[in-house]
């Protein structure tokens, strides 16, 4: 497995920003998709809040996995 190149130019600093802002989002967007599938599931089963609480763990176990698997490429 090849080495990302590191770069300490301002290409660098601006491809570590947006990594950085992209892991962000993943965290956010995962979360969310996870408790809009909770309370959609809570609706339909009239489990309140049970599934909501569920699901809104696993976004947010799926958002820290993200952000595990993009940092084991940039950590050497």
């Amino acid at each position: 497995m090849s080495e990302p190149e590191k770069d300490t130019g301002p290409g660098g600093v601006l491809r570590g920003l947006s990594t950085l802002a992209s892991m962000g989002i993943t965290m956010v967007a995962s979360t969310f998709i996870g408790l809009i599938i909770g309370i959609y599931l809570d609706k339909y089963f009239s489990t309140k809040p049970w599934l909501t609480i569920i699901f809104l763990v696993f976004g947010i176990a799926a958002g820290f996995k993200n952000i595990h698997t993009q940092t084991k490429k940039y950590v050497s």
